[in-house]
């Protein structure tokens, strides 16, 4: 099976973005990247046709420097899917992903905190999960670190939540953030199967505030966490913390990857 596609999470260069966007566009393009991960565009609350119309804005700009979109990244009203819907139908994806419990209507992360709170988020995600895979888009959860917080008796909130989450419901798993919760992300992704079809690959010291380092200088077993999931679609390398340029980060990750045969452009 060939590894899967490389892609960039937007959120990488997020100050960049937000001073000129076309050319950031174009310059991760330069870099020679041809798919990008959206973060989410607005809140659960964000009037649908605001959602639109940035989707619409963010398509030209993507148009322009001739880059795809892997996935992206959602907020889950509590009543219609309506917007993730056309959200995804105008950049061009099948996959949605929800990053953090408080892009979920009524959540935060301290329904993660409690055995009744895991319970009642994964049963609205696996409602949106339902709605959504009848338009055709496959609906995901992206851990970080906290989900892995012990629940009164002492299981790990993470194992309840992909327990009690619907088959329909994909994976996003962080390597990183996994790392840094204790885990071995490797076993992470073997353990959820064919339902991870995403991975977000950054490297350092795997303490939560360091600065993140070029893939292949720290302590992430990246090659063993792809590895486990031969079957992944996406390749997705992101920065969320480093004292490098972003760009000449994100260059040399791309380059180690590649290099080491173990993902696509």
């Amino acid at each position: 099976m060939r590894p899967g596609t490389l892609a960039v999470q937007l959120y990488s260069v997020i100050e960049a973005l937000q001073t000129d966007r076309r050319g950031t566009l174009a310059r991760l393009a330069a870099l020679g990247f041809r798919h990008v991960e959206p973060f989410a565009l607005g809140l659960w609350n964000t009037p649908p046709g605001e959602l639109a119309a940035s989707a619409h804005a963010l398509r030209a700009d993507l148009d322009a420097a001739g880059l795809g979109v892997s996935s992206v990244h959602v907020a889950v009203s509590a009543d219609s899917q309506a917007s993730v819907i056309e959200t995804c139908r105008i950049l061009g994806t099948d996959t949605a992903f929800v990053p953090v419990p408080w892009l979920v209507d009524g959540f935060d992360e301290r329904s993660l905190e409690s055995v009744d709170g895991v319970r009642a988020f994964a049963d609205r995600l696996n409602e949106a999960a339902r709605e959504l895979v009848g338009a055709g888009i496959r609906l995901g959860y992206h851990n970080h670190h906290f989900e892995w917080a012990r629940l009164p008796g002492g299981a790990p909130a993470f194992d309840l939540l992909w327990d009690l989450l619907d088959a329909e419901v994909l994976a996003e798993v962080d390597v990183y953030w996994a790392a840094v919760a204790g885990q071995d992300p490797a076993e992470v992704v073997e353990r959820l199967g064919e339902r991870v079809v995403a991975v977000h690959l950054k490297d350092g010291p795997a303490i939560r505030e360091a600065p993140q380092t070029p893939i292949g200088t720290g302590d992430i077993d990246i090659p063993g966490a792809l590895r486990a999931g031969a079957h992944l679609r996406w390749h997705i390398t992101e920065i969320d913390q480093t004292e490098a340029d972003r760009f000449e980060l994100l260059a040399a990750n791309r380059q180690a990857l590649l290099a080491g045969g173990l993902t696509i452009p």
